[in-house]
């Protein structure tokens, strides 16, 4: 049986989702024995000031109420408008880094309420996939959010899977997503991966930092990616026309292409097409959008023209098979 632990913590802020690193939790192996659950609080924690409960229910009635109730639209909504109608129950909750940063081991953190651009993906499509297959119960939801975020499933630091690539090609052999890099165009461009920002930066990571067998087995599967070639859209073709609106639809899932050295991509969100244009919904560090999740007014093709580090933008699709009307 799971344990939930409840931990009070700290609310902090980055800059941006640069990377689905910077972790603090030693690894373990196999499945999650427990799950952590949080509750915001301003002040970090002692250890005299972290109880550690099974009372709270609230992330359990939350997500059963969510499961139950959507499970039995499946055939009465679009994937897409499935897809979106997740996606929008977390409009407003704050953004918050290093959300899995807090514990002393690796645990599966469930933390509905505090989001960074990955755990927000994280969660909407935990929950939808539950939905699709019919799952309605908390623990189909955490042993869902731990098949997508550690590497075959299993919960470990070296098996998170930090960078999108990591999380996409994992995704992708589970059977959950698929990928999109046609037609070309829009898919003209080529993104060549080199990626070694968290082994060339370990003195930034906690569990890196004196850990040397670690850092090698990190710097291992970098090594495995690096010179694997991938097709993206660039920017510029980002546009209000309709073969990007037969290419990207509701509910895809978006990751920002970058040139900043040594990574893959710098943010992550949800596609949904505006009459202006296509949108993402995603957890935002910016203070024009509240440092919340938001739906913005500005189009994805004003918000990357603004910034010369990102090139274009990936895309992939949840497999649905039980979804749609």
């Amino acid at each position: 049986m799971k344990r939930i632990y409840i931990s009070l913590m700290t609310i902090a802020t980055l800059a941006s989702c640069n990377i689905r690193a910077n972790r603090t939790e030693q690894a373990t192996s196999g499945k999650p024995d427990s799950v952590t659950t949080t509750t915001a609080q301003k002040q970090r924690p002692t250890k005299e000031q972290t109880p550690k409960s099974k009372g709270s229910t609230t992330d359990r009635t939350r997500v059963e109420k969510t499961l139950k109730e959507l499970a039995t639209m499946r055939k009465k909504l679009t994937k897409g408008e499935m897809i979106l109608r997740v996606a929008r129950l977390f409009i407003g909750k704050p953004y918050v880094a290093h959300t899995l940063d807090r514990n002393s081991s690796e645990k599966l953190v469930v933390n509905l309420d505090e989001l960074d651009c990955t755990t927000y993906l994280e969660n909407v499509v935990a929950m939808v996939l539950c939905i699709d297959r019919g799952l309605t119960t908390f623990d189909d939801f955490a042993d869902m959010l731990t098949k997508i975020r550690y590497r075959g499933g299993k919960l470990s630091y070296e098996n998170r899977l930090h960078y999108f690539h990591w999380w996409l090609t994992d995704n992708e052999r589970m059977g959950f997503v698929e990928e999109i890099s046609t037609p070309n165009p829009p898919f003209t461009a080529v993104q060549k991966l080199k990626i070694n920002y968290m082994s060339q930066n370990r003195s930034a990571y906690d569990m890196l930092r004196n850990n040397p067998r670690r850092v090698s087995a990190i710097k291992a599967l970098e090594d495995a990616t690096n010179g694997t070639s991938v097709r993206y859209i660039p920017k510029q073709q980002l546009k209000n026309v309709a073969l990007m609106r037969s290419v990207v639809h509701d509910g895809d899932l978006i990751a920002l292409v970058t040139n900043k050295k040594n990574l893959d991509t710098t943010h992550l969100g949800i596609a949904v097409w505006h009459k202006d244009g296509l949108h993402l919904i995603n957890a935002s560090s910016l203070t024009k959008n509240g440092n919340a999740v938001v739906e913005p007014t500005e189009t994805l093709y004003h918000y990357l023209m603004a910034r010369p580090y990102n090139t274009g933008i990936r895309v992939a699709r949840l497999i649905l098979p039980n979804t749609g009307r």
